[in-house]
């Protein structure tokens, strides 16, 4: 692989490698108000990385290809709606059958289940980068590697307080420094894998590529809706989220429309 798409493909885990190394510099645990900053910013800028990079090249793709435009970008982006709803149902079930369990302690439990459910959400952030790469390579018309690039900077911005958001509790509960760091950084391992087997993939993808950009942004417009903006939102000072919503769409807007 060429070296400028090894490192294009690493941003994302290089941002959830940072996050969780916070958990080496801050000593007690990340304040509520910041942390309602970051995820709230993380959700802006998975919307804006959503429609820019993922919604309108598929859509654009589609018309070239002489489809229907709509239809792989609705049908992809409520399949990776169903999607993570069903990955989202398992990990309860999961979690269920694990509490229920006498073979394991409680602590251990909880985090492996944490952990596990942030990995499997990190996985159409990886097909996405995979993608969009892939297209980039192609020559898609749709999609250039300046776009992919901003893409996948912009997911590395989001995984940065996601890497935070898990390290710093597990710090606060007991665990080491670099436990803790290593639990934040192997979340983000399946985003390369992902991305890697997409590319892979490209040429047998071409002709679902614009479902396959869409899936990616169900995925990722799922997990703003159902976990990000919720969390952003809980007890006092909302506005504090919202506000890193805006400024987190803003600056991906901005990225996206300027270098792709």
């Amino acid at each position: 692989m060429d070296v400028s798409l090894v490192a294009g493909i690493m941003i994302p885990f290089a941002g959830t490698t940072l996050g969780s190394a916070m958990v080496f510099l801050m000593r007690r645990q990340i304040s509520r108000q910041i942390e309602k900053l970051l995820l709230g910013f993380a959700a802006g800028v998975m919307i804006a990385a959503s429609v820019w990079s993922l919604l309108i090249p598929a859509i654009e793709m589609a018309s070239a290809q002489g489809v229907t435009a709509w239809i792989p970008a609705a049908a992809g982006l409520l399949l990776g709606i169903v999607f993570l709803l069903f990955l989202d149902r398992m990990i309860v079930r999961l979690h269920s059958d694990i509490t229920k369990s006498k073979n394991m302690r409680s602590n251990a439990k909880n985090t492996a289940m944490m952990v596990f459910a942030v990995t499997l959400h990190n996985i159409p952030e990886g097909m996405a980068v995979g993608v969009t790469f892939a297209g980039a390579l192609l020559q898609n018309a749709q999609i250039t590697m300046a776009g992919a690039f901003t893409l996948a900077l912009g997911i590395a911005i989001q995984n940065f307080p996601e890497g935070a958001i898990i390290s710093m509790p597990l710090r606060s509960e007991g665990r080491s420094r670099k436990r803790a760091f290593v639990y934040g950084m192997l979340s983000g391992i399946v985003e390369p894998a992902g991305a890697v087997l997409t590319i892979l993939l490209a040429k047998q993808i071409v002709p679902i590529l614009p479902y396959f950009l869409s899936f990616a942004a169900g995925a990722m417009i799922y997990v703003v809706v159902e976990e990000l903006i919720p969390e952003s939102q809980q007890d006092d000072h909302t506005h504090i989220g919202t506000i890193g919503a805006a400024a987190g769409f803003v600056i991906m807007m901005i990225l996206d429309v300027a270098l792709g």
